[in-house]
Formats: C-alpha cells, structure tokens, sequence
C-alpha cells in the first residue's frame, strides 16, 4: 500500500496510516474524474457543527501529505461563536495550553469521508480528525472522544449497533434576517410560517404537500450514501423524520452531521429554514428529539447480546446496559441535550421523557425496550437525546454509561407502565442542574480525562451564564406592569 503520500508529514507523524494513504490515492482519483473544483476541509466542533477551510482541487494532495492549519480558536466557541477561553492570558491558571495566542492545530483528514456534494456537485467534503503539530491529537476532538469510546469497548470483545430516527423541522424563510442590526453574537433568528399544516401525524395528504423538499433530501442522503430507511410526517405543523439503517457509532456519527449540515444547506438555497432546534418558539411547534437506538454485538459471535430468550425477561447484558444508562442519565445530559433549549423539551405527555426509568415498548419513557425472541433487531432506544446534541459526544456517552453498567454488573429496576406519574428520579430541569451532573461524575472523569470535562463544563457554564443573564420575555411580561 505504499504511494508517496507514505512520505508526507501526517503519514511521518503517524497521523495517516498506510490504509489511510491508500484509500487516499483513490480519494485523488475520484475527485479528478467527477471535477470537483473546491473541497471543503472540514470538522464537527464542540457543537457538532462543521468548521474548515475551503480548498482548491489541486490542493487536496497537499492535504493528504501535509494536513490544513485552522485557528485553535475554533475549538473555545461557544453556540453564540464568542471565543470564551482566555487565549491572550499571562495567567498560568488561565493558560489553554497549547492554545495560548490563538495558535493553530491541524486538520488531518479522514479519506473514508470524503463525498462529491449532490446539491454542488464541483464541490466535496471530507472530514477531519483534530491535532497539534506535534502529532498529539486533540483530547477533547469530536472524532477522537466517540473512537476513543469505541475502542475502549472492542477490549471487552464488544461493539454497538446504532440506529438513527432524527425529528426537525422545515419552515417556509419570510424574512433572512439580514438587517445590519441584526448582525450579533448570536445573530437575530430567521422569520418564518408554517410549510405544511401540522397534527396530523403520518397522514398521507401532508406527505404529498411537502413531497417536493422531502424527496430533494432524501436524494441527497441517499447520494451521500446515507442509508435512508423511512421518511415521516411528524407530530408537529412542518415537523418530519427521517430515519436510517443501523450501523457502527463512527458512521451513524458521521452521517448525523452529513444529513443536519445538508438539509440546511439545501433549504436555505430552496427559501426554506429546516431547524433541529429541541424546542423551537413557534406557536404550537412540537419539539425534536433524536432517539438513539443501540444493541450490543459479541465481537467474536456476532450475536446480539440484547437479544432475550424468553419473552419479558432481559438479558443479563440489557439489564446492565439499561441500569447503566439510567444511573448516568443525569451526568450524561449535556452530552445527549447540550443546550439551555434542550430541558424544555422534558415535560410530560409530549413523547419526550422527563424521568430516569426504562419501559418496555413504551414511547414515554427515557428508555424504551425493545427486545423480543427471536428478534435479532433487539434493541434499546434512549429517547433523551435531541437534535441539537454533538453525535460524536452522544454516542461516546451512551457506550460510556451503558457499558459501566455492564461491567458492574447493574441490574435494571421493574419496567415503568406509567412514566409520566411513577416517583422515579427526574431528568434534569436545567442546563445548570446538568453541567453539576456532569462536572462531578466520576465516570466521566475517568473515561474522557479531566482536562475534555472541565473544558466542555467551562464551555456550557459560559452559556448557562449568559442565559441567566438575558431578562426573558416571560419577566418583561410577568413583571413590567405589575410593579
């Protein structure tokens, strides 16, 4: 597999390996014959939201060779894109070392990402692992933290099957916000109405009303070579789904990001706003969860482990990923429902969790069971999760607390048949209650490095803080007159 990119820096540096240098040459080649004119060089952030550099075609060997430099500024931004680090600092307890004076790190692409974009077709994408010029990688990286993860279970001889069902929605752009005024951190939101009607859920007529944009999206995925299983008219007025193939964490990860960054692009060039928003402030929207299904495979078998033999009972293995999962619920919370947004999503009878319990078949609960003989699909979903969420963190962290629980040997408590009035711990109510969970998790601590959770509780602090800062329409209205 040897090819002169063997010689390049990333491959020197053990950034790029032979099969990666390999698959790279044909990356080369493909790029060549489909005359892409622009790739663009890319990673998720701390908020899953993709940031690069765009680089000419004849650029892209350099790529392979040499990796790009972008600001490590980039990774201390906040939803508000305000750096919230002290870059500038003398202070040695303030030091973001090695990201003091707005230093840069390195983008090292990944070759199995790389995608001819279906709506701009002489451009492409491919992604990128974090790292410093050194060769060191970034620790709290997106990429690295869910292979990490990954890794850390194929010790134990197992692995995770991940299926994605992804709620949005799409609005019809009346107003693009483009006002000079309008220009802050964060920028004014978009006005908007209604594409379709909403509550109708799964109703046919609605479906043939937006068959136009769902089938441009769907195309696209599919072009990207996102396994597309269902499209679905959701709950709420211009709420949808889409839903996909399982497949290993890394690639449903990947994929997340593809189809959240695409059906935005391709809205917006349509005079469309399509929003992941966990609960966005339109009169009567529904809010937009992300269930993440999983079942955990024998390495050396294949078998499924969640798979039971008897109908009602649980597998050793399911009870202890499930006790994990719901003992962790609470530190795991910004990983799976990252923003100030994401805990109003937490009320009861909205088909959105708002306690820490396990159902079986049972769409209001945290985790819904759904494991039967026979059923090789046998699986958990978790539907805590928005969104909104980092795919990368929120995998990593359903691998991290599923697999503790394993491993001490946790036992799941009685199924709930009434989620929404059992006396069972409640999810967080605040982005504050969960940054306490999170930063005093000893899990955590130990399995993503103290220095990835102290930078993303720093992180979400900043944000938490500049929350309770903003006088809220609510006070305005509750207050104003009154006194």
């Amino acid at each position: 597999m040897t090819t002169s990119l063997n010689r390049g820096a990333l491959a020197r540096n053990g950034l790029l390996s032979d099969q990666a240098c390999h698959d790279a040459e044909a990356v080369l080649a493909q790029c060549e014959a489909a005359r892409v004119e622009t790739v663009r060089v890319l990673f998720a952030d701390q908020h899953g939201i993709l940031r690069g550099k765009t680089l000419v075609a004849a650029g892209l060997r350099s790529l392979f060779e040499q990796g790009i430099a972008v600001p490590s500024t980039l990774l201390l931004k906040d939803t508000a894109h305000r750096t919230v680090f002290p870059v500038w600092s003398e202070n040695p307890e303030e030091v973001v070392t090695p990201m003091q004076g707005a230093s840069d790190v390195l983008l090292v692409p990944r070759p199995e990402t790389f995608r001819v974009l279906p709506w701009s077709p002489h451009s492409a994408w491919i992604f990128c692992h974090v790292a410093f010029h050194d060769g060191a990688t970034v620790p709290f990286g997106s990429a690295h933290v869910l292979e990490h993860a990954v890794a850390t279970l194929a010790e134990q001889g197992l692995q995770t099957v991940v299926g994605l069902e992804v709620e949005f929605q799409i609005f019809e752009r009346v107003d693009p916000a483009l006002g000079h005024a309008q220009q802050g951190m964060p920028g004014a939101p978009v006005e908007t109405r209604n594409l379709i009607q909403g509550y109708q859920y799964l109703t046919e007529t609605r479906y043939a009303e937006a068959e136009g944009i769902l089938d441009a999206l769907r195309r696209h995925a599919q072009a990207l070579g996102l396994p597309v299983r269902t499209v679905e008219i959701e709950m709420g007025p211009s709420q949808f789904e889409f839903t996909f193939d399982p497949a290993d964490p890394m690639t449903q990860a990947d994929a997340m990001v593809m189809f959240r960054t695409m059906a935005k692009e391709v809205c917006a060039a349509n005079g469309l706003h399509a929003s992941f928003m966990a609960k966005p402030r339109q009169d009567h929207a529904m809010a937009n969860g992300w269930h993440i299904h999983q079942s955990l495979i024998d390495t050396q078998s294949g078998r499924n482990l969640f798979m039971p033999e008897v109908a009602g009972a649980l597998t050793a293995e399911a009870s202890g990923w499930i006790a994990g999962l719901l003992t962790h619920a609470e530190a795991a919370s910004i990983l799976v429902a990252p923003t100030v947004n994401s805990y109003k999503r937490y009320l009861p009878y909205q088909l959105a969790p708002n306690r820490v319990q396990w159902g079986e078949d049972n769409r209001g609960a945290m985790l819904r069971g759904l494991m039967r003989p026979g059923d090789p699909t046998s699986r958990i979903e978790n539907r805590a999760p928005d969104s909104t969420a980092n795919p990368y963190f929120a995998l990593a962290a359903q691998i991290i607390a599923g697999s503790e629980g394993l491993m001490a040997g946790r036992q799941a408590q009685a199924p709930t048949a009434s989620p929404y009035s059992d006396d069972a711990e409640k999810l967080p109510r605040s982005l504050g209650q969960a940054l306490q969970a999170f930063s005093s998790s000893e899990l955590f601590r130990s399995a993503l490095g103290e220095d990835v959770v102290d930078y993303l509780t720093h992180l979400k602090e900043v944000e938490w803080a500049r929350y309770l800062d903003t006088v809220s329409e609510w006070e305005q209205a509750e207050y104003f007159n009154l006194y």
